[in-house]
């Protein structure tokens, strides 16, 4: 419960994160934080891990690279909690890549203070690799609605 009111107060110092006043509507539940005067909230926080690749999608050997480093962490981003979820997005037209780690509310303050573990260790590994720049991260609700 220690950790809920952490990273209530964590998220609502964060412009992005800040929550509305809470409206007549009950869309939340008590363990959401309401956005959008509670039109919408959330319960899970995402981080992204981003790049861009060179080449075409289907022979493009830093993508290539980049999803045996994928290969090499996604066991240990398995474990960060029971409610992880792991997301990977390839966009062919502008050559995006993107590794969306998302994990239950409670669950994302340890990560943090962690560093966001292996969040260090693999992006050095995909800036090493040849035709991959702009490498950059985020951290972002994600709800399933």
């Amino acid at each position: 419960m220690k950790t809920v009111a952490f990273l209530v107060t964590l998220l609502a110092s964060a412009s992005a994160f800040a929550p509305a006043i809470p409206s007549a509507r009950p869309s939340t539940s008590l363990a959401d934080v309401p956005l959008a005067n509670g039109a919408m909230s959330f319960n899970r926080v995402c981080r992204e891990w981003r790049c861009k690749y060179d080449g075409d999608k289907s022979t493009s050997e830093s993508l290539e690279a980049i999803s045996k480093v994928v290969d090499e962490y996604l066991p240990e981003l398995k474990k960060l909690s029971d409610g992880v979820t792991v997301n990977r997005l390839v966009c062919g037209g502008c050559l995006d890549f993107k590794l969306m780690t998302t994990v239950p509310l409670d669950d994302y303050g340890p990560w943090e203070e962690g560093g966001h573990a292996p969040e260090s260790e693999f992006l050095e590994k995909i800036k090493a690799i040849p035709g991959v720049s702009q490498v950059e991260t985020q951290t972002i609700t994600n709800m399933e609605i």
